[in-house]
């Protein structure tokens, strides 16, 4: 009997995390969940770096109104701030001395150039344009058909991934030399963008070891 693909079910997230990315390496499909209400609170609109002063967590600002009752696809972003330019600016001071920021950054900062009011469109194009640039396969993307209150069929790690849930909580969580490790300790389950910078090619070595 020919066995059955590893499907996994996920939200999507601001410059996903390390554990989101360990998940697309290690299952044989990624689908990512368009058919959802926005949760508060959650990877969706944030993600957390390594500053030099230690964890540093970005957000994105939404559009004023109940977004807890929209659907994921319907969410605005706030353009009242100039948030794309801090953001910006964060990472070329968080990772400008790391050893892969000269391979990575042009790729990753020009997506702050294209001003992109959906949410769920932003953190698309940043999934995607990562999946280029750790050279994953592409053809693990997928979407939701519809909503699915209990997934029988797919492993469910919406919601799982937390801002909220504590990264030590993670078992045997290997190491990797950050830009600051010299004046604090390791922080684990950041952005991708960290073990990107920090790591390069070999992230991907990384990520089919991380524990999900």
């Amino acid at each position: 009997m020919d066995e059955q693909p590893k499907i996994c079910l996920i939200e999507t997230q601001y410059f996903p995390s390390i554990a989101f990315f360990a998940l697309y390496q290690q299952v044989d499909q990624i689908h990512v969940e368009q058919h959802e209400n926005y949760r508060k609170g959650s990877y969706r609109n944030r993600c957390h770096i390594a500053g030099a002063n230690g964890l540093l967590r970005l957000s994105i600002p939404l559009e004023k109104g109940k977004n807890n009752q929209l659907n994921i696809q319907d969410v605005k972003i706030s353009e009242e701030t100039n948030w794309r330019l801090q953001h910006k600016r964060a990472i070329q001071s968080a990772y400008g001395k790391s050893p892969f920021f000269e391979y990575y950054d042009t790729e990753i900062l020009s997506l702050f150039d294209e001003v992109t009011p959906s949410l769920f469109d932003w953190n698309l194009k940043i999934i995607q344009t990562l999946i280029e640039v750790l050279d994953l396969d592409q053809n693990k993307l997928h979407f939701s058909k519809t909503f699915e209150k209990k997934s029988l069929h797919k492993l469910d790690y919406r919601n799982q991934i937390s801002p909220k849930q504590p990264s030590s909580s993670i078992e045997n969580i290997a190491t990797y030399p950050q830009v600051f490790s010299d004046k604090r300790a390791f922080l684990p389950n950041l952005s991708i963008l960290d073990a990107l910078f920090c790591m390069g090619p070999e992230t991907i070595l990384y990520l089919e070891d991380f524990p999900t």
